[in-house]
């Protein structure tokens, strides 16, 4: 049985998210929490399984509540948050940056919406998911430090590279937030990047990524030409792929079949870039749930790139590296804080 505390101010969401989850014999809510100084509070007193998280509540928003909770007693928090209020949205960005696993749309109240299904399947799939999370690492108010050698042993290959390809799942805003506010505007390489979100929440993350980097971020749009210094994430249900044309490499978007679960799929762009631009790339895979970049990973390091992975201390969620690390794709482990760092050093 999976044990929800339910944190929303209004009580119309809390019933609707109530019934929907009672529906199912798995699932059990042992508690309402009405703003973020309850949820605190009820986390410490009922030690949920799982939390789920509105943003905009009286007292203490959702973002004040999942820093104190991720670095007091760390639960798995699920944001679930309406995507079409713009004044939210930084608020659900920086709760991911602060721990939390996913974002997800409010469920509609009415049975008979053309949207009810759908977000009712997704409410469902990522609290199923996200509740067998079991190393949620507890926070701190300051990043951990990072020895100087820890590169000792990595196969290191500084030379001539094309792009950047990143892939990422629960814990990668966070993890992606941390690289990209490191990296300065100089960075010699575009950055492809494939991150596991809901629907909706692609131009929010974008967005939001955008006005912490000295990087342009932005989607990527089918067509257009890579250009070094700029972050460009493959948009919602579309597979972003990598194509060479008069000699320079371009964007193509792809609503191609779902690859392990997901469109975007990592393994659908790493093969791309394996295929396109052979050993002149590097690949990276950072924390996430699943194995979704093994097999595309795998593909980069067999044609020459260089690769690597997060490691395991920094991740929210292990899942992604262990998986590319079981298969081969990598024997290089790198800590979160230190890779803006290693992609300056090895890119030139």
């Amino acid at each position: 049985m999976i044990r929800i505390l339910v944190t929303d101010d209004m009580q119309i969401s809390y019933e609707i998210l109530k019934m929907i989850l009672e529906e199912e014999s798995d699932l059990e809510v042992i508690g309402w929490a009405r703003d973020g100084q309850q949820a605190v509070k009820m986390a410490s007193e009922l030690k949920p399984d799982l939390i789920t998280m509105d943003m905009e509540m009286p007292n203490m928003n959702g973002l004040e509540a999942t820093n104190i909770i991720m670095s007091t007693q760390p639960v798995p928090i699920v944001v679930v948050s309406s995507h079409v209020k713009n004044e939210e949205m930084n608020l659900v960005f920086k709760a991911l940056e602060a721990g939390a696993l996913a974002v997800i749309e409010k469920p509609v109240a009415v049975p008979q919406h053309p949207d009810y299904q759908r977000l009712k399947n997704n409410l469902l799939e990522n609290i199923r998911s996200m509740s067998d999370v079991r190393l949620v690492r507890r926070r701190t108010a300051t990043k951990p430090s990072i020895k100087d050698d820890y590169d000792k042993n990595l196969e290191i290959r500084v030379g001539e590279y094309e792009l950047v390809a990143i892939g990422s799942s629960a814990g990668g805003p966070e993890a992606i937030h941390c690289i990209l506010s490191l990296l300065p505007v100089s960075f010699p390489l575009p950055i492809l990047l494939t991150q596991h979100i809901t629907k909706g929440f692609t131009k929010g993350m974008v967005k939001w990524l955008d006005g912490e980097s000295e990087l342009k971020v932005k989607e990527a749009e089918d067509g257009e030409v890579f250009r070094k210094g700029t972050v460009y994430f493959a948009p919602d249900d579309y597979h972003l792929l990598v194509e060479r044309r008069n000699g320079e490499l371009i964007a193509v978007l792809s609503d191609g079949d779902i690859c392990d679960g997901f469109r975007p799929a990592v393994t659908i762009m790493m093969e791309s870039v394996a295929h396109i631009c052979g050993d002149t790339t590097i690949g990276a895979i950072l924390t996430g749930m699943g194995s979704d970049g093994a097999k595309g990973l795998l593909a980069m390091k067999q044609v020459g790139a260089y690769t690597f992975v997060q490691d395991k201390q920094s991740a929210l969620v292990y899942g992604m590296p262990s998986s590319a690390l079981n298969l081969g794709a990598t024997k290089n482990i790198i800590p979160l804080e230190g890779i803006a760092k290693f992609l300056l050093k090895i890119a030139g």
